[in-house]
């Protein structure tokens, strides 16, 4: 890590550790997690994602909440969770009314929000019992000065909690390469140490992203951060309609990937991710960085070209199918 990340380390863990938490990193076990919520119009489902969050092992856990302008009962369920709330805080927000993205943005920089761990909670699903404490079973050893990342596979319910299908499962390694073609998993699943957040947190102040959960997928792997991923299905994914990444499971949730590939829409979001990690660019490691050019160059050749520097660049899809899919769309441009 280079003197000036040391440095923004050192002045953010002073304030870190001034919190009076009733167990210091040295029994990261039993350290403060904060879980990130963005709400809006989530009523119907709230009280069950927020029960399956009280009913967790795990002792110490902060709810921060950002609104964004919801117009059904959500507030009203919110309080009644306020004042009842006996694991840790529970703060109420206002969301910057601008969509999920920077509703999640605004948590993320939001300098009031101090912890050991940090996840990101939809406001519709159901976590299984143990799953921040296995969460944070997994990244605890890696170093406090070390950007640590976990995330997991889902098992996706309909509205009704009928069970639908698991999420793929992933074989190949998390890293940056990975990053730079596709979100690992969804932010739902993910929990982090206090070194990715303040890594995240001064990225984020600099650019918006497409989605919170593959943007510190991006800046984790490309600082030089461990990702960790778990084949374990640890929360229950209510799938309402499909949104902009499709389905989230199964063949059919892989197909419809594909068809958004090859319209052009993963080149869309690739502009967006490459100049935030430009903003960022000082953040990233010398071999990051290098892998970053060859990405960028390589999507501005001719087809045969372009082909040949993005295998050279060694970015990668998680499945045979993906990366498939990959090499065709970057013949055809659309990456």
């Amino acid at each position: 890590m280079r003197d000036g990340k040391k440095l923004y380390l050192h002045e953010t863990a002073r304030t870190f550790f001034s919190r009076d938490f009733n167990a210091l990193p040295g029994a990261p076990s039993t350290g403060v997690v904060s879980i990130l919520l963005a709400t809006y119009n989530g009523a119907k489902f709230l009280d069950e994602q927020l029960a399956s969050i009280e009913n967790q092992t795990y002792p110490a856990i902060d709810i921060w909440v950002s609104d964004d302008g919801s117009t059904d009962a959500t507030l009203e369920v919110l309080d009644v969770w306020r004042s009842k709330w006996s694991k840790g805080r529970f703060t109420i927000l206002p969301g910057p009314c601008k969509g999920y993205a920077e509703n999640f943005r605004s948590l993320i920089v939001n300098p009031d929000i101090i912890s050991n761990y940090y996840g990101f909670s939809d406001q519709d699903d159901i976590w299984e019992p143990d799953k921040i404490a296995k969460s944070v079973a997994s990244i605890e050893k890696i170093p406090l000065s070390t950007p640590g990342l976990f995330c997991s596979r889902t098992l996706a319910i309909t509205e009704d909690g009928e069970t639908i299908a698991p999420s793929a499962l992933f074989r190949r390694s998390p890293s940056f390469r990975n990053a730079l073609a596709q979100s690992l998993a969804g932010g739902n699943t993910m929990l982090f140490n206090h070194a990715a957040r303040v890594l995240l947190a001064d990225a984020s102040r600099r650019t918006g992203f497409v989605s919170h959960d593959w943007w510190i997928y991006l800046i984790v792997s490309g600082a030089g951060g461990k990702v960790r991923y778990s084949p374990e299905m640890l929360m229950r994914y209510r799938q309402h309609v499909r949104n902009q990444f499709g389905t989230n499971v199964g063949i059919m949730a892989a197909m419809q990937r594909l068809r958004l590939l090859f319209k052009g829409r993963l080149s869309e979001w690739t502009d967006l991710n490459l100049q935030g990690l430009e903003r960022s660019r000082d953040l990233l490691t010398a071999e990051s960085r290098g892998i970053l050019d060859e990405f960028s160059k390589a999507r501005g050749r001719g087809p045969l070209r372009r082909l040949y520097y993005f295998i050279r660049s060694g970015v990668y899809r998680q499945t045979a199918l993906g990366q498939l899919g990959l090499y065709v769309a970057a013949i055809l441009g659309k990456i």
